[in-house]
């Protein structure tokens, strides 16, 4: 429970129709007492943390003002919303965050009522929230609508041709974007200037003429209404980064300071009372009221449990590589040994392993920001000239790319490499940054080699052999840490499509795919099974599984992938391609989207751990518990 001595106003709120009673002189000092419970509590939890500090005051102002949740209030990518869920009955098991039947880190709509729109991929709020208008307007129904974005997220398409469609509409959309800039301005800021226009873009008196005028002059269509819009539009766009939305049918008001609640009180009171589409350019510092977290805005992005008094501490001594890390040094070796690398990633440098890469290539590395279809195509731009792109990317993320995959790249049979972390089950970020699909989406796709290690000195090997391969491929890689064991320093490759046979035994010969080999040796070698180390999942080791269909009982797939399509499906096709009669088990993910929890928690409730792949097989082939000892497999 909440400490109501240490935070006398916030342990009064637990809804916002509670955070409503108060004045709004006291906003400022429920501001401060929230900043400090968000920092106390996910240092003692972890998560989502400096974009939280950012959004304070605006989310305190947010939910005072409108009537949420009847009025909609909608999240870009959901990074910042622990504040909201403090603010909306969440409080008291916000450290509960990110674990397992815990709070979703992410707005959720089963959670509660107040998250408006479940998201964890950015950009997708100003669609959503265009939505909610058009389907209110349709029913009469008066309904405010509110969607927050950053200046990160407005760097994707889907912003825009959300903007487009808003802005565009006969019929204008009652709709408030708030763009919330914490790093910089959408264009370069006029100083003194430009807070003395954004105070008076904000003014009610300011807005009371315009919306007079829009009546006096009519249609918008009409020529006197398109020319006063036309020279309103210019003159503002002499002083501030308004032209670009005001163009495209917003009306623009900004910029004003995130941080100052009587400001934006202010102006969210007009424009709150205002027809149409409206734009709200806030600035705001990410990590706000933690000095620490100012300081160092990546490092504090996403924290695990740390004192907030000493920050965040190094941990000492070695640790075992990431496949991330795997991927970040292999980038580096092969950038040096083949000129014609470049590497692209949508806006995951530090995530997806490239920030070497960037200090010691900067020439030839390239981040597009938060546009995974735009990196795909440029990747497919880049190998029509002979460059060897290699696109590094998470598996979730790639889903956004996939019809540039499939029509850019697959089609013309490039030679792109995709390098997909966190594929499989993540864990604690939950059911939208899930790798679960790729096996599935990826296998279908004609001209793709697809690659999935079992250990990380095998990803570097696969890595190269994607790069060297002449055509699309993709290795498909988890998120955290392998086996642990040693990594070579050289650039060898792996001969397309052969497997690996891991142990020679009897009955029936699993056939395990990247990070499930090692769980599936462990079964393996209790049962005396014969174990394989499937390494491609397209193309498939052909002439092994039907050597091995031959001399076995009994196949058992395993991947750390949704069952439907995937990697077993593909060996199930090749034997009835083949008219081989032979009983499959096939292991993986379930038909459903999994909860957040961690990685470990998850693969034990799928049954793809060691306990759940010996419990599955036997209870498939109860006989087998007392198996005979192990024949000799072809290998």
């Amino acid at each position: 429970m909440i400490d109501s001595v240490k935070y006398p106003r916030l342990s009064q709120i637990e809804f916002p129709a509670d955070l409503r009673k108060f004045d709004e002189s006291e906003l400022p000092a429920i501001a401060e007492e929230l900043r400090a419970f968000l920092i106390e509590s996910v240092g003692r939890s972890g998560g989502h943390f400096a974009a939280g500090l950012g959004v304070i005051e605006l989310t305190i102002t947010l939910h005072w003002l409108y009537d949420t949740p009847a009025d909609r209030l909608i999240w870009d990518v959901g990074h910042q919303t622990y504040p909201h869920k403090i603010l909306t009955g969440r409080r008291d098991n916000i450290h509960t965050v990110k674990q397992k039947d815990g709070i979703a880190p992410f707005p959720k709509r089963e959670e509660s009522e107040y998250d408006t729109f479940g998201v964890g991929h950015s950009s997708t709020s100003i669609s959503a929230a265009l939505g909610m208008a058009i389907a209110n307007a349709q029913k009469g129904d008066g309904r405010k609508v509110v969607a927050v974005i950053g200046d990160g997220a407005m760097t994707a398409g889907m912003a825009y041709e959300a903007l487009n469609h808003a802005g565009g509409m006969d019929e204008e959309p009652n709709l408030l974007v708030i763009l919330n800039d914490n790093r910089m301005s959408i264009s370069e800021a006029v100083g003194g200037l430009t807070k003395m226009l954004g105070r008076m873009s904000g003014s009610r008196t300011l807005n009371a003429i315009r919306e007079r005028g829009k009546k006096l002059l009519g249609s918008k269509k009409a020529p006197p209404a398109r020319f006063v819009r036309r020279w309103e539009e210019h003159w503002k766009g002499m002083f501030v980064p308004s032209t670009l939305f005001e163009e495209m049918g917003f009306h623009y008001t900004g910029p004003i300071d995130g941080h100052d609640i009587p400001a934006l009180l202010d102006t969210l009171k007009t424009l709150k009372g205002l027809k149409g589409p409206q734009l709200l350019h806030i600035h705001t510092v990410k990590g706000k009221g933690y000095e620490l977290a100012e300081g160092d805005q990546i490092a504090y992005h996403a924290v695990g449990p740390f004192d907030p008094e000493k920050g965040l501490i190094s941990k000492a001594g070695a640790k075992k590589p990431s496949y991330t890390d795997v991927f970040g040094d292999w980038l580096c070796d092969a950038a040096a040994a083949e000129p014609a690398l470049l590497g692209i990633t949508p806006a995951m440098r530090e995530g997806s392993g490239l920030v070497r890469f960037s200090k010691e290539f900067p020439q030839r590395y390239f981040d597009v920001a938060i546009a995974e279809q735009h990196a795909v195509t440029l990747a497919a731009g880049m190998a029509c000239e002979g460059a060897k792109p290699v696109v590094a990317i998470y598996s979730t993320f790639l889903q956004r790319g996939y019809d540039q995959l499939v029509h850019d790249v697959a089609i013309q049979n490039l030679d792109v490499l995709f390098a997909i972390d966190r594929g499989g089950v993540v864990g604690p970020d939950g059911a939208t940054h899930a790798g679960n699909l790729d096996f599935s989406f990826l296998r279908c796709v004609p001209n793709m080699v697809v690659m999935a290690p079992s250990d990380e000195n095998e990803a570097r090997k696969m890595l190269t052999t994607g790069l060297k391969y002449a055509g699309p491929a993709a290795v498909r890689y988890p998120r955290g840490t392998g086996t642990g064991v040693a990594i070579e320093d050289t650039l060898d490759t792996l001969p397309i499509g052969k497997a690996e046979v891991r142990a020679n035994g009897a009955r029936v010969a699993i056939l395990a795919f990247g990070s499930t080999v090692a769980a599936a040796e462990k079964v393996g070698g209790d049962l005396g099974f014969t174990v394989v180390n499937m390494r491609f999942v397209k193309p498939l080791d052909r002439a092994l599984v039907l050597e091995l269909a031959k001399t076995h009982a009994g196949f058992v797939t395993v991947e750390d992938n949704v069952v439907a399509g995937g990697a077993g499906s593909g060996v199930a096709e090749l034997l009835n391609a083949e008219t081989v009669l032979l009983p499959i088990l096939h292991l993986g993910l379930p038909d459903a989207f999994q909860h957040h929890a961690s990685r470990e928690d998850l693969l034990h409730e799928a049954g793809i751990d060691a306990t759940g792949i010996r419990t599955a097989i036997l209870k498939r082939w109860p006989e087998l518990a007392n198996a005979a000892s192990p024949r000799t497999a072809t290998g």
